[in-house]
């Protein structure tokens, strides 16, 4: 029994190359905000600086399944990025929802303003 690199070894040139193109294309559509910070060669103390938080606070932001909006879009932002969201239905094309990180920013009655 060989391994998948020994059967990818194997193969033409041109499919290897085009199997690795495609490879690196769904690694970069799909990262965790760890990943996505290194990738951008930035530390967690670098990214804790811009957000005014502990170094600390970062990873716990990066462990998280569930985070504010807001805060995914002020941890993005620090490094220069922009979040947007996209709904996407079976049965149309992709709606770019907007307001959503504005109205999550703004202080509503009985909402505190401190984040993560």
């Amino acid at each position: 029994m060989s391994t998948l690199e020994e059967k990818i070894k194997r193969l033409p040139a041109t499919r290897r190359k085009k199997i690795e193109e495609r490879a690196k294309k769904l690694i970069a559509e799909e990262m965790s905000l760890r990943d996505l910070r290194k990738a951008r060669k930035w530390t967690q103390v670098r990214v804790a600086e811009k957000l005014g938080i502990k170094q600390e606070n970062v990873s716990r932001i990066e462990k998280r399944s569930d985070l504010l909006i807001s805060t995914l879009s002020d941890y993005l932002e620090a490094m220069g990025g922009k979040l947007n969201l996209v709904a996407e239905f079976p049965d149309r094309p992709p709606v770019t929802l907007t307001g959503i990180a504005d109205l999550d920013n703004e202080d509503l009655p009985g909402k505190s303003s401190e984040r993560d």
